[in-house]
Parts: structure tokens; sequence; C-alpha cells
């Protein structure tokens, strides 16, 4: 009695019938056949490179949870941290800190809109938000700030007029 599905077919005591053939290449090129008074016809070749999605300057982008980063963090956009980030953060635009956002980092922005937790001094230069579920520990520059009802705010805040207040705009890019 045979069993065929213990049976290693590379085995060379293999005793099929059927004749194992070799790997076929995925693509072959077909040969032409070309007689020596003719010119052989001119071929056009494209090359085909796989092309990367490259976002659009200004998009939104997600650093999510379970993730650890570490260092200076530059961007144009809306960016919500989700992760753990550690070291600096340097924009015009928009940062959202996550519920699950932890940041322990100086911070220069356009908009801080913090659910999560940051410890280290804020410039902003349009607003802070912290909402119910946002801590903030550390000092605040900004032109305009909002602390929601059950947030955490444990630092100085200096407020001096700037660019002129937008947020409730910020607050709807983000969500």
């Amino acid at each position: 009695m045979s069993l065929w599905n213990n049976a290693d077919p590379s085995a060379p005591d293999r005793k099929s019938p059927v004749p194992m053939t070799p790997p076929v290449p995925e693509r072959q090129e077909p040969a032409v056949a070309v007689k020596a008074t003719e010119a052989p016809a001119p071929v056009a070749v494209t090359p085909v490179a796989p092309v990367a999605p490259t976002p659009a300057p200004g998009s939104d982008l997600l650093l999510g949870r379970g993730a650890r980063f570490e260092g200076k963090l530059t961007f144009e956009g809306t960016v919500r941290i989700d992760a753990r980030f550690i070291g600096s953060i340097v924009t015009n635009d928009v940062l959202v800190v996550g519920e699950a956002g932890r940041i322990d980092a100086d911070i220069t922005c356009g908009t801080i809109i913090v659910h999560g937790e940051v410890n280290g001094n804020v410039k902003a230069k349009t607003a802070v938000e912290i909402l119910h579920t946002g801590k903030v520990r550390g000092d605040l520059e900004t032109p305009s700030l909002v602390v929601q009802k059950g947030a955490l705010f444990h630092g100085a805040s200096k407020m001096e007029p700037g660019a002129k207040a937008a947020p409730m705009k910020a607050a709807a890019a983000a969500k």
C-alpha cells in the first residue's frame, strides 16, 4: 500500500510514472529568425518600473498605536500621533496627539490638539487645544488656548497676540 501524502517527491527513490519536469521560467522571449539579407526590425522597448505612490505635499499622516519613535520630526500638513514619540517636533501646521499618543518632546507648531499626553514645552503660532482626555505637562506659548473640562494642564502659559487663532478650523480638520 502506498501512502502518497507521506512521500517526498524530491526523494531519489520516487516511483511515480509521471516524469518530473524542470520548472518553466516565468517569461520566455520568443526566438526570432532573421535571414542574412534582412535587417532586423527595430524593436521599441519601454522600460516598466514599479511606481510607488508618493504622498502629496501637505497630506495627512498617522503614526499608529504601539509604535515608538525617537528623534526630530518635521512635517507639512496634518500629523496625528497615536504612538510614543521622544525628541523634538517642528512644523508650521497641525499636530494632533491621539488618545493613545504620548509625546516627550519640545514642540514648535502652528496648532496642536491634544487628546493624549504631552510632556514638554509647546510653542504654537496659532492655537493650543487640550481636550478632556488630554494631559499637558510643560509651558505653553500661544495666542489662543483652549482647555476643556477634565483636561490636565501643569505648567505656565504665555499668551501674546500673534497669528490669528482659528481653533475651530483646526479642530474640524483634525476630525
